[in-house]
């Protein structure tokens, strides 16, 4: 019979998620200032102590979670685009993603509202994330206009405005909506979003 490989979880690793599952929750809730170690460590369910041995203070948790939380995202972003039959296949892609933003409000309340107040967050996510996510969407728009799907433009800034247009109407959708998003509001988003990328907004002369 084929023995399959499992992955083995420690306990460290499993006390840390609790951790930055935490700590998202309550980070999104009361702010990052609004959140003590103490808070933290009861909300994980362990001791106060504990945190310091997986993280060397509250900023570095705060800089995790929402470093994994972009990559998670974002990665899954564009592991859809590059797999997608068709370059106009956007929106699709687009729909189903934005209805994902919905599972992330909490991670996407921390880095929008306390990236401007932390600048080692801001680097860390430029650099480890932005960056890199930005150098994976340019070749596949540059692929796109080698292909005459696209028009010819600069490939970098074409991405940039992809992932920025992605994930702030992403935020305003999922966090600054009073009444919140229904995955209708969430489809509406994604298909007009995915239509401007594509499309523009400039009526087209008769």
């Amino acid at each position: 019979m084929p023995r399959f490989k499992q992955k083995i979880v420690s306990r460290e690793e499993e006390t840390q998620e609790r951790i930055l599952k935490a700590a998202q929750k309550l980070f999104a809730r009361h702010g990052y200032g609004g959140t003590t170690t103490r808070d933290l460590a009861q909300a994980a369910g362990v001791a106060e102590g504990t945190l310091f041995r997986h993280f060397e203070n509250k900023k570095a948790i705060l800089v995790e979670v929402a470093t994994r939380g972009w990559t998670d995202i974002l990665t899954d972003l564009l592991t859809e685009l590059s797999e997608m039959a068709s370059y106009k296949a956007v929106a699709q892609v687009m729909r189903k993603r934005m209805l994902s933003l919905n599972a992330n409000t909490d991670m996407l309340r921390v880095c929008f509202m306390e990236a401007q107040f932390h600048p080692e967050l801001r680097d860390r996510i430029q650099a480890e994330v932005i960056d890199k996510m930005t150098d994976v969407a340019e070749a596949f728009f540059q692929t796109a206009m080698d292909r005459g799907v696209y028009r010819q433009m600069n490939p970098k800034v074409v991405a940039r405005i992809f992932l920025g247009m992605f994930t702030v109407s992403g935020f305003s959708q999922t966090t600054m909506s009073e009444t919140g998003s229904s995955p209708n509001d969430m489809k509406e988003m994604a298909e007009t979003l995915a239509d401007i990328f594509l499309n523009g907004v400039l009526d087209k002369p008769a």
